[in-house]
């Protein structure tokens, strides 16, 4: 499956919408067809729509601003590490490598 492209901006969007409403096709088929992605096109239609009487008071373009879920970050561990009288402190994902030589050298101590 070959990857959908994405409207990129109000232009774009509007030389879309007027290409389907010609076509016919419902915005899944022609989509599909032109290789765009419905999800954005269909977001940039209600945008549109919904700011069709503010944007013609205004002269700013419309945008559309596409959000990106992300994962929330995780709360970091933190592990403390005591060798003799020497404590070492190394949060998760630490470096075994690092820390096996620092442990080395403060044996040595």
């Amino acid at each position: 499956m070959s990857k959908l492209r994405k409207v990129v901006d109000a232009r774009d969007a509007r030389r879309c919408l007027s290409t389907l409403s010609r076509s016919g096709e419902t915005l899944r088929a022609w989509c599909r067809s032109n290789g765009v992605d419905g999800r954005s096109l269909r977001a940039w239609q209600i945008n549109m729509s919904r700011g069709a009487a503010r944007d013609s008071a205004t002269s700013t373009p419309a945008q559309l601003v596409e959000l990106v879920p992300v994962s929330s970050p995780r709360a970091v561990s933190r592990h403390v590490v005591r060798v003799g009288p020497g404590t070492i402190e190394v949060a998760d994902g630490f470096d075994a490598d690092t820390l096996r030589r620092i442990v080395e050298v403060l044996r040595s101590c």
